[in-house]
């Protein structure tokens, strides 16, 4: 019986594994390749692999790098397979950030002198 659990643990674990590119970094999910074409003429891929978003948030950042970092527009399809790649490939993770400050350990706002 404990053989028997430990073979299905260790399937489910290999089925699990998850394939990184050598060169960038990058995990190789459907639409790796455009980000890899995309996004790491201007910055390292490493900061793609750092970061953990929603979609939401990297369309915010894609959008914030079109306006300030002259990225340039994407075919909407094109967009559409990065985004999905990201959020599936680099999600919002529980232990991502630290919790907030909590407002009793914060120092107290002085009033301006005047």
């Amino acid at each position: 019986m404990k053989l028997a659990l430990a073979l299905v643990l260790l399937l489910s674990a290999s089925a699990l594994a998850v394939e990184i590119d050598e060169v960038t970094g990058l995990i190789k999910n459907p639409g790796w390749e455009h980000v890899r074409a995309n996004c790491g003429g201007c910055h390292s891929l490493a900061l793609v692999t750092q970061q953990r978003a929603d979609r939401k948030t990297w369309l915010d950042t894609i959008r914030w790098m079109q306006a300030t970092q002259n990225l340039w527009q994407f075919e909407p399809e094109i967009e559409a397979q990065i985004l999905d790649y990201l959020a599936a490939s680099y999600p919002p993770s529980p232990d991502q950030r630290r919790a907030p400050i909590p407002q009793s350990l914060l120092p107290k706002k002085e009033s301006p002198v005047q």
